[in-house]
């Protein structure tokens, strides 16, 4: 049963998940994922001021410095998302049953990439600076679409009872994708084809390694008392 103490037991994990998932996931994205955006913003500069050259007065919105400030503000902006992952996680966690062992959290974590990643992501790849898209709204509204069916079709899957409801969660796992992701009308990019893939590569394992670490940590923190 839900209690204060259990609440503030799962806080406490969710709070040293986040913390330690978001650094993790920091570290990766220094070594694998920021050198490319790093490459990728160079041409999207260069695109910028080809396009605003008759606007030599244009004013940019502010941003990190390349440094120490962006990774500072990078590494905040992960532990936050880290923490609210787990306690998401967590929360799940409980309905079902807190996990025995960290390796039972990494079977939630793999849920948790497959849903807010990796489903998504076949529509919606990670794209470089200097992309075109379609129109954010209706990205959004296909990403959460595509999450809530994941997440239901994934959970139906694992927990139902019957082949009916096993079949309706298959069902609500293809749907967004039968459905199509927002398209622009004319695919671009500032960036060279083999950097965008690169990009690509290197965002989706920085998110497998996210991902798996908030859940072996949040089964070893927030696991079965003995």
């Amino acid at each position: 049963m839900f209690n204060l103490t259990t609440f503030r037991e799962l806080l406490t994990a969710a709070l040293w998940t986040g913390l330690l998932a978001g650094l993790l996931l920091t570290a990766v994205q220094q070594i694998q994922v920021i050198p490319t955006l790093l490459q990728a913003e160079v041409y999207e500069e260069q695109a910028a001021v080809v396009a605003n050259a008759d606007n030599s007065h244009e004013q940019h919105e502010w941003q990190p410095e390349n440094g120490w400030e962006r990774t500072f503000f990078t590494a905040v902006a992960n532990i936050a998302l880290g923490v609210g992952f787990a306690l998401l996680i967590g929360a799940v966690m409980c309905l079902r049953g807190r996990p025995g062992s960290w390796r039972m959290g990494l079977l939630w974590g793999l849920a948790g990439y497959t849903t807010f990643f990796v489903a998504p992501s076949l529509g919606l790849p990670p794209e470089v600076p200097g992309t075109t898209a379609a129109e954010l709204t209706d990205r959004q509204s296909w990403w959460l679409i595509t999450v809530l069916d994941t997440g239901f079709g994934l959970s139906l899957l694992a927990f139902a009872k019957t082949k009916t409801y096993r079949f309706f969660g298959a069902v609500l796992l293809a749907a967004p994708h039968l459905i199509s992701a927002p398209q622009p009308e004319v695919h671009s990019s500032a960036a060279p084809a083999e950097l965008a893939q690169s990009f690509i590569t290197a965002t989706v394992f920085a998110n497998a390694v996210f991902w798996l670490a908030l859940g072996g940590l949040m089964g070893q923190f927030y696991q079965k008392k003995s």
